[in-house]
């Protein structure tokens, strides 16, 4: 296992116990350690068809310890593992480079607040645009109820590609998560989305370096993202569908 010391861990992130981590298979699946609990999170809109809510969908049970989460998007009996990344046409190498998100990220300045956004992370989930662009937003903040939208938009960002922090304080703003997975599915757009993990679990790769620690990180699960192992949004573009339904009043396909 590598040494706390021997990765970073972003600001306003916590690291997970230790038992839970997630290694990294140099041509196979994500094995994950102990055993945090995994649930779709389907992404639901408001009113006016904006991506608004997380609601929680199909509970994965898992007894093995790691648990094998498909990463080629082949797999029959997803999210798991079935073996078939060893026949089928993908591309398991990983591509993302091992330097803090926020070091490459463009800061947008406001009155009251600062918002960092790395866009090589963007999972297409679409909740920046869920009253007005959040980049539009942070550049007026000012009152209570403008900021807490542009933290909610933040942090409904699954991938953490959004991050905003106060100026005065320099306080960044994270969602409070206990270490889970999450399955995105996203009905308003008819795709399935990335793997969603949040509350600090280490991500561990094949060459045994582990990336730097987040309170969310999307991981990709379709097999074509360019930024592997992290998703770039492409299951939008090629219309991924994991086959698992959802629960009657949970979206539709």
């Amino acid at each position: 296992m590598t040494k706390k010391d021997e990765f970073p861990i972003e600001e306003g992130s916590k690291e997970a116990p230790e038992q839970f981590y997630i290694k990294i298979m140099p041509d196979g699946p994500y094995f994950v350690y102990g055993n945090p609990p995994i649930d779709q999170e389907i992404i639901m809109p408001n009113a006016e068809g904006s991506s608004w809510v997380y609601q929680k969908g199909k509970h994965f049970e898992t007894s093995e310890n790691p648990v094998h989460l498909c990463r080629c998007g082949h797999s029959k009996h997803k999210p798991f593992c079935d073996g078939s990344h060893k026949h089928a046409d993908w591309d398991p190498r990983e591509t993302a480079p091992h330097r803090p998100l926020l070091e490459e990220a463009e800061e947008i300045d406001g009155p009251t607040m600062t918002l960092g956004d790395n866009e090589r992370y963007c999972a297409f989930a679409r909740f920046c645009d869920a009253r007005e662009r959040i980049w539009n937003l942070v550049e007026k903040a000012e009152t209570e109820e403008e900021r807490e939208l542009v933290r909610r938009e933040a942090g409904h960002c699954p991938s953490g590609r959004l991050v905003v922090w106060d100026k005065d304080t320099e306080e960044v703003f994270e969602p409070p998560f206990e270490p889970s997975i999450g399955i995105i599915e996203d009905p308003g757009i008819k795709v399935s989305g990335p793997i969603w993990v949040k509350g600090g679990i280490r991500i561990e790769g094949a060459d045994g370096r582990s990336y730097e620690v987040r309170n969310r990180v999307t991981l990709c699960r379709c097999g074509q993202s360019s930024n592997k192992p992290f998703c770039d949004g492409t299951h939008a573009s090629m219309h991924f569908c994991d086959g698992i339904p959802l629960e009657k009043g949970k979206g539709e396909w």
